[in-house]
């Protein structure tokens, strides 16, 4: 096996905790190990440090998987995904929901790798060329513990083109109609699109906070801008919302929103095809208002440069949004943009109140769900900022 060496000091942040080493904290960078190769890293003296995946091409050049000479093997996939999934049912047992964030990459001692679980079927995303090449054991050990239906590869994230990989979506096991999955979470039940859908097929990192809503839902008004599934909405029609209005750009997605809808009976609900800034905008011309306004759109930044960019974006989304808040109401606001911090984003959303006249109160400030955890040596493995305000006017 290949043995790489840290530059002198460069082991700290290593000790304590984190699993990255990019490619400038290394002695050298071999061009003889092929990407995703499994090597052993080792401090500038020769201490070891732990075993996991290289590439050469990529500025995360190591991936720590164990402190020890452990390989990747069946088993050690087999023991970290059962380890993964004895919290998950801790966390959210079966007769709660049968979707669930089942590995979220190095939050369960598994960089680069996400499994998302929703009823019998299972979706994979790899992040690492060294998961990329463990994909096929991983289907294999997955098949042995879940016994699924279908299993699905979504690796269409542009992050994969930093690791020289190549982006793609495929079926590995089912057919066309295992594409469909219902799911159930918390009384309320989606039918998702396991292929076609955002991101895995549905954002799992709400849940809670869609949950949340539901307090202040019951008799209001509701705006769910980028309602996507229609997730917020119906919680809120859940609730017993008086009316409810689903934004988003997506025909698809409002299809499956309404679809969702009906499903589950409920009726007091409007679907609306448009840009997010643009209905808003329209609604405000039209001096329409709710009593709950929400905002949850996609990451408006991708990388440090344009967060500039992505923080006026996000002012400008909440003023619009809270322009159409009705006093003694509330906005729900979240951002996924993981290079933006939560005190930059709640700075943002300050500015565009300050630009629309509003008070707010912070009512409750959340983050993703448990099923998608963080590790405090690693700020990377947590990006989803929420925020709930009670709304007045100056």
């Amino acid at each position: 096996m290949h043995a790489l060496y840290l530059k002198p000091k460069e082991h700290r942040r290593l000790l304590s905790g984190h699993l990255w080493v990019f490619s400038n904290e290394l002695r050298e960078v071999p061009r003889d190990i092929a990407a995703g190769e499994t090597v052993q890293l080792f401090t500038h003296d020769g201490r070891l440090m732990g075993t996991g995946f290289f590439n050469p091409q990529s500025l995360i050049a190591f991936r720590l998987l164990t402190r020890s000479e452990e390989q990747p093997d069946r088993e050690f996939f087999r023991k970290k995904i059962l380890e993964a999934l004895k919290l998950r049912e801790k966390i959210y047992p079966a007769a709660e929901t049968n979707a669930l964030r089942l590995v979220h990459g190095e939050s369960d001692g598994l960089p680069g790798l996400v499994i998302d679980r929703f009823d019998r079927a299972l979706v994979l995303q790899s992040f690492s060329a060294g998961m990329d090449l463990h994909l096929p054991l991983i289907t294999e050990v997955l098949k042995e513990i879940f016994d699924p239906k279908a299993i699905v590869l979504r690796n269409e994230s542009p992050i994969r083109e930093l690791e020289g990989l190549s982006l793609y979506k495929e079926m590995i096991l089912g057919g066309p109609d295992d594409v469909h999955q219902v799911i159930v979470d918390d009384g309320i039940r989606y039918r998702v699109n396991i292929l076609e859908g955002q991101k895995t097929g549905f954002f799992l990192d709400q849940r809670e906070n869609r949950r949340m809503v539901r307090k202040y839902s019951a008799g209001a008004d509701v705006l769910d801008i980028y309602t996507n599934d229609g997730g917020f909405a119906l919680n809120s029609m859940h609730a017993g919302a008086r009316s409810t209005t689903m934004v988003d750009i997506s025909q698809e997605a409002l299809q499956r929103a309404e679809q969702n809808a009906r499903m589950n009976g409920m009726k007091d609900f409007s679907i609306v095809a448009s840009d997010a800034f643009e209905a808003l905008s329209r609604f405000k011309q039209e001096e329409r208002s709710f009593d709950l306004v929400v905002l949850d759109p996609p990451s408006f930044t991708k990388s440090r440069k344009t967060v500039p960019t992505a923080l006026k974006a996000y002012a400008k989304l909440n003023r619009l949004g809270l322009q159409l808040v009705r006093d003694e109401g509330f906005l729900a606001t979240a951002s996924c943009s993981h290079h933006v911090s939560e005190e930059d984003f709640l700075a943002a959303v300050h500015l565009g109140a300050m630009q629309a006249g509003k008070h707010l109160r912070l009512i409750c400030r959340n983050a993703q769900p448990p099923d998608h955890p963080m590790l405090l040596s690693m700020p990377e493995t947590g990006y989803l900022k929420f925020a709930c305000f009670y709304v007045t006017s100056f």
